[in-house]
């Protein structure tokens, strides 16, 4: 009967009458009490793979948009936690000292870690195959004195003990010199531009016996052109005298 079919069609039309008066206005006003804390800011990590430190930028943010009460908060950050191969060179019977986390990521408080080495003896490798343990648990590793002996590859692992997630993983190929097997004074390999270089001086700005150097070869170097000048010219004229003289007793001869 139509009076059947007018019902449901009512009913739908009644729900979809009060959908709207059941849900909150989009003019209602925001509590005045209401507060969020945001980073409004932030520097990059200090480290380029494991476990660095940023510094944060946290403000109050009212309903209105201002910002009030800011403080400069330091955290932890995690980049690419793979570091590769870093390549060291020490003499040997000179201390010596290997950091597997930088000072500022261990010295702030928060998540514990966990620190595993490995080391490869007189192998400068990545193969993981190759590292034997080593029993260290602190994030570094010292020599007293460095000793031909511990040349080889040194494996660091960070773990947090919590969860046991790995965030970093660093090698070190350490290559220990023998004293007779190389001089490693540096400023002794250096020309003297190198080290007017090194110090911060211009080579005309010289002083001093490096300066004194630099005058007596510049002197010997004019000496020598002065020389080589004059043996030219003395052998040009007495070339065209012995010429000339030779031109005379020809022509006394053939009278």
């Amino acid at each position: 009967p139509p009076e059947m079919e007018r019902g449901p069609v009512a009913a739908i039309l009644l729900c979809a009458l009060c959908v709207p008066a059941a849900l909150p206005s989009g003019s209602e006003p925001v509590p005045l009490g209401l507060k969020a804390w945001i980073v409004v800011n932030s520097t990059p990590c200090s480290v380029t793979c494991g476990l660095g430190v940023k510094e944060e930028r946290l403000c109050e943010v009212s309903p209105a948009g201002e910002r009030r009460n800011c403080s400069r908060l330091r955290s932890r950050c995690l980049s690419d936690w793979i570091c590769g191969l870093r390549h060291l060179s020490v003499p040997e019977g000179k201390p010596f000292r290997l950091s597997c986390l930088s000072p500022d990521a261990a010295s702030l408080e928060g998540q514990d870690f966990g620190y595993t080495w490995r080391f490869a003896r007189g192998l400068i490798t990545a193969n993981d195959l190759l590292f034997h343990p080593l029993r260290n648990p602190s994030p570094s590793l010292s020599f007293s004195p460095a000793l031909e002996s511990h040349s080889g590859t040194y494996r660091c692992d960070v773990q947090v003990l919590s969860s046991f997630q790995l965030v970093k993983r660093i090698y070190f190929g350490l290559r220990v010199i023998p004293r007779d097997l190389v001089d490693l004074d540096f400023q002794k390999s250096l020309t003297w531009e190198q080290r007017l270089a090194a110090s911060g001086e211009e080579p005309g700005n010289a002083t001093g016996a490096g300066e004194r150097e630099q005058k007596h070869r510049e002197f010997w170097e004019k000496q020598w052109f002065y020389e080589a000048v004059l043996g030219i010219g003395s052998g040009v004229i007495l070339g065209i005298l012995l010429s000339l003289g030779l031109c005379c007793l020809g022509r006394i001869w053939g009278k």
